[in-house]
């Protein structure tokens, strides 16, 4: 492709020439992204035959999937734990925080409870700032304290909250 880009194996923020940090310049990410699109798109290589086409495709792949990586703030920080040996592991591993449990229990009966559209909004209310504060919490652990533990279980957490966040925003639409 071009020396802008060293190798495929690259991880995603050396690839984009971005800090290794959960906090990014989204334009600048994007910028970079269309930079890297238009180096590597297959009708660049079409004078130098299907050989080059199809590596100018993996390049296309593997610059959309590190995209896809690097612009989604969970997959970012999962992605970052990963990087530092400690991959999430939201399958195999479901033990979490007691209070986070007992937060989950009170949401899922505040749900149960709720009658009107006003009172599932005000529960969204509630889980997006809780939502908000571990985003915050999320980027401590990595860019502060560059501790993948706390990472990891903040990443969990939040992967609950969206899912119920999509389970109420469901409800609102329905």
């Amino acid at each position: 492709m071009s020396e802008d880009v060293a190798s495929l194996q690259d991880d995603d923020f050396a690839l984009f020439g971005v800090p290794r940090r959960f906090r990014l310049d989204r334009a600048a990410l994007d910028a970079r992204w269309k930079q890297l699109q238009r180096l590597a798109h297959p009708d660049r290589f079409a004078h130098q035959g299907a050989a080059a086409q199809r590596i100018a495709m993996q390049w296309s792949v593997r610059i959309n999937e590190a995209y896809q990586r690097l612009r989604d703030p969970l997959r970012r920080a999962a992605y970052w734990c990963e990087l530092q040996g400690v991959p999430i592991e939201a399958e195999s591993n479901t033990a979490m925080p007691a209070d986070f449990l007992l937060q989950q229990m009170q949401w899922r009966e505040a749900l149960d409870e709720a009658r009107t559209p006003e009172d599932v909004e005000a529960l969204l209310q509630a889980v997006e700032a809780e939502r908000r504060e571990r985003l915050d919490a999320l980027a401590d652990a990595i860019d502060v304290r560059a501790d993948p533990q706390a990472a990891v279980a903040q990443v969990r957490a939040l992967m609950f909250i969206e899912r119920f966040a999509d389970t109420l925003h469901a409800r609102l639409d329905g």
